[in-house]
């Protein structure tokens, strides 16, 4: 069994708003593309173009309709992949060591040339944030493209997870969640971020934004026209040129 480090003071992770997130999966992608050609064994398909198609994803985006107590239904998107948890059980009950948790940074990951495939960390794992690569047959999970973000020979720009770095919203961020003055750290403070499912004791570093609440209408009843405010006279008189030439016009 691995043992996990007894404290990280670097606590790499992402923070991601649900509500500017729009569900165009565009973080999925990217991810996927990132990591078949790069870190570790290809995330492969299976049948992708047939009926019963199936393959492997570090992360995806599942849409949920929420009614709120007051207004209208609203729509919530909500990507999840690995949560880098401090107390991560898909650790702790490995029986290679092949999966591990950095001291540098807190980064859970896995040595594929150590998994066996046994499964036992995605049945540990209470988010269900890992997947078994049915060509290899190694678990895969979410990097934080770990190979991204100290490769030295990227621009600085691209220095963070694919994922962050194609968001075309700005709903993913990425940072040291270890930092109360980091960027990620004081947008949590700002919005309340919040740990998913807390019961568990995971102790998640990644964290989710809630939705604002959202405007309201008047309750006018059925015929309630939204742009009626927009579309009302702006003066009941005309003024100016337009006046003289109503006077004129009238004359003819």
């Amino acid at each position: 069994m691995t043992t996990l480090p007894a404290k990280t003071d670097k606590k790499l992770g992402l923070v991601i708003d649900l509500d500017t997130c729009v569900g165009c999966h565009a973080c999925v992608i990217s991810c996927k593309g990132w990591n078949t050609e790069y870190y570790g064994a290809p995330l492969s398909d299976q049948n992708a173009y047939g009926a019963d198609n199936s393959g492997t994803f570090l992360n995806r985006v599942h849409s949920y309709e929420v009614q709120p107590d007051v207004g209208a239904a609203q729509l919530i998107h909500f990507p999840k992949s690995c949560l880098h948890c401090e107390d991560a059980p898909c650790v702790t009950v490995c029986p290679t060591g092949a999966s591990y948790k950095r001291v540098e940074d807190g980064i859970v990951l896995v040595n594929e040339s150590d998994c066996i495939g046994c499964g036992l960390c995605a049945w540990a794992c209470p988010y269900g944030a890992r997947e078994l690569d049915q060509a290899e047959g190694v678990m895969k999970k979410c990097t934080l493209c770990v190979d991204r973000i100290y490769n030295e020979n990227l621009p600085e720009e691209d220095r963070e997870p694919a994922c962050v770095r194609t968001c075309p919203s700005n709903a993913r961020h990425f940072g040291d969640l270890g930092d109360p003055d980091s960027a990620v750290s004081q947008l949590v403070a700002e919005r309340g971020g919040m740990d998913l499912m807390p019961e568990q004791g995971t102790k998640p570093v990644n964290q989710y934004l809630p939705p604002r609440p959202k405007d309201t209408l008047p309750d006018a009843g059925p015929e309630f026209d939204v742009l009626a405010p927009f579309l009302e006279p702006i003066a009941t008189e005309p003024k100016g040129f337009l006046s003289w030439l109503d006077k004129t016009l009238e004359k003819l």
